[in-house]
């Protein structure tokens, strides 16, 4: 099975105007704004397509922004770096704020859609700080920490939720919040973070969410590389060998459309191409390698993310994988090392969806 790479078609750029947005935009801090704007829009009988991002916008958001536009009337983008979903020791600090580029591109956006024409009328970004979002007690970071939580078992224990324990009930109250405060009719995430999407609609069925979970494809760069705002950690060593994960997890998909359902066959021809990878960079010299850590490759059920030990070809699999690129031993001199030098260790999540006859989980994923 070949990876499938969706392209844009001006594309991971934002074309640049010379006018102002012709659509209006808006920025709100709180959610009496956000309350009257949704009072005014649902008496005009208007929907809103909500897009939840932590800023640092790159093309696969940009994707999402423009799934909404095309189908919803009005365009909702949040941008908060919401603590809850950062581990004790995770990188809440140094996480990428890019406040000013974010804005640009929202506004040129604005101008592209009403260049185009189309049913989008507006776009508000909605930008609280965590007093906002967490009114009660500050929020916590802890496994047993205190505050109003929103917990989906077992999906969050599973994969990232067993190497991240706090992350899911971050992520899942944090979204419960924001479709309480904008209360979209549909709201987009994308398939790099294939969890959360299965986690989130779960929570919106379970609690009888009147919202819509839509699911963008993945967007990656040329090479195959999953589009993500830690990618700016990577620098150009890291950022080389860290295709090694979308080539892993491309060795497994190829192997499932040569008739391979097994998950132990499945599983190692992601960890011989792992393991090579690892063993090239292990011979070279500290000031040439890029080590990585494997955290876990998957073969899961595409709705209950639980390990299968063969592929339902009916139901298909959801084949995911997370790698840690380590620190960098010995930068050189005038090499560009990326954000942090080459020191943070830089996590990367990836997933191939093995389609099956019945698309449990594939037939939901935006065309």
């Amino acid at each position: 099975m070949r990876l499938t790479v969706r392209r844009l078609p001006l594309q991971t750029s934002v074309a640049r105007y010379h006018t102002q947005p012709l659509i209006p935009f808006s920025i709100a801090r709180t959610v009496p704004e956000v309350w009257r704007e949704r009072k005014e829009l649902t008496y005009k009988r208007q929907t809103i397509g909500l897009v939840p991002t932590m800023g640092a916008l790159h093309a696969g958001h940009i994707s999402l922004i423009r799934q909404a536009a095309l189908e919803n009337d009005n365009v909702y983008v949040s941008i908060y770096v919401n603590p809850t979903q950062f581990g004790v020791n995770e990188d809440l600090g140094s996480y990428p704020r890019t406040w000013d580029k974010d804005i640009d591109i929202l506004k040129r956006l604005c101008q592209e859609f009403a260049s185009r024409g189309g049913k989008c009328q507006s776009m508000t970004v909605f930008a609280p700080d965590t007093k906002t979002m967490y009114p009660g007690l500050p929020p916590t970071s802890e496994i047993a920490g205190q505050g109003s939580f929103v917990t989906t078992t077992p999906l969050a224990t599973f994969l990232e939720g067993a190497s991240r324990p706090v992350f899911f009930r971050g992520v899942a109250t944090v979204v419960m919040k924001l479709l309480n405060i904008v209360q979209p009719e549909r709201v987009y995430f994308g398939q790099k973070d294939i969890q959360q999407t299965v986690v989130v609609k779960r929570m919106v069925e379970d609690f009888h969410l009147d919202t819509e979970v839509r699911v963008g494809p993945t967007i990656r760069e040329d090479d195959g590389l999953a589009m993500s705002s830690r990618n700016v950690y990577l620098g150009k060593r890291r950022r080389a060998v860290s295709i090694v994960l979308s080539r892993a997890l491309q060795a497994s998909a190829q192997a499932y459309a040569s008739g391979r359902t097994n998950r132990s066959e499945l599983l190692e021809a992601a960890e011989l191409v792992l393991s090579s990878t690892l063993e090239s960079q292990r011979e070279l010299a500290p000031y040439e390698r890029a080590l990585f850590e494997v955290d876990y490759i998957s073969v899961a059920h595409p709705s209950f993310m639980t390990e299968v030990k063969a592929v339902d070809r009916r139901e298909g699999a959801i084949l995911s994988g997370a790698i840690k690129m380590l620190p960098l031993e010995d930068v050189q001199q005038g090499e560009y090392a990326g954000l942090g030098g080459g020191v943070p260790t830089v996590r990367l999540i990836d997933n191939i969806i093995l389609h099956g006859t019945s698309e449990i989980f594939g037939a939901k994923v935006i065309p």
